[in-house]
């Protein structure tokens, strides 16, 4: 079973991320963190094998929460889902070594992507 945790301030983008990528992967289970700070609690206690986080939140930006996790573990496998396009944030998110910056909404293709990564990384 792979863990992803799924870290949006929005109930909406959690469900419909959740369920498009769902779609794409068998074995897969979702946990959920409404803000960066539950986030880090998340990563923390449930080491989850992805993150699938938004930049834009209360607490805890993206951009901060990678960084923290970073810290717990090099390795975490973190992708970004984020309606942040603004080139140098970007910039500074791809150079925290993240898997990927997909912009959002999401949608079918994108969730593909993400399946992609995520079952290329169980195998």
């Amino acid at each position: 079973m792979i863990k992803v945790l799924i870290v949006d301030d929005s109930k909406f983008s959690q469900k419909i991320t959740a369920s498009l990528i769902g779609k794409q992967l068998d074995g897969v289970a979702f946990e959920f963190a409404d803000d960066g700070e539950e986030g880090l609690e998340k990563f923390k206690s449930d080491h989850p094998d992805y993150i699938v986080t938004d930049l834009l939140m209360p607490k805890l930006r993206g951009q901060d929460l990678i960084e923290r996790i970073k810290q717990v573990d090099i390795d975490a496998k973190v992708i970004v889902l984020s309606a942040d396009v603004q080139s140098k944030v970007r910039e500074v998110v791809r150079q925290m070594h993240v898997l990927a910056f997909i912009n959002k909404p999401m949608n079918e293709a994108k969730a593909k992507e993400i399946a992609a990564i995520i079952g290329n990384g169980a195998a």
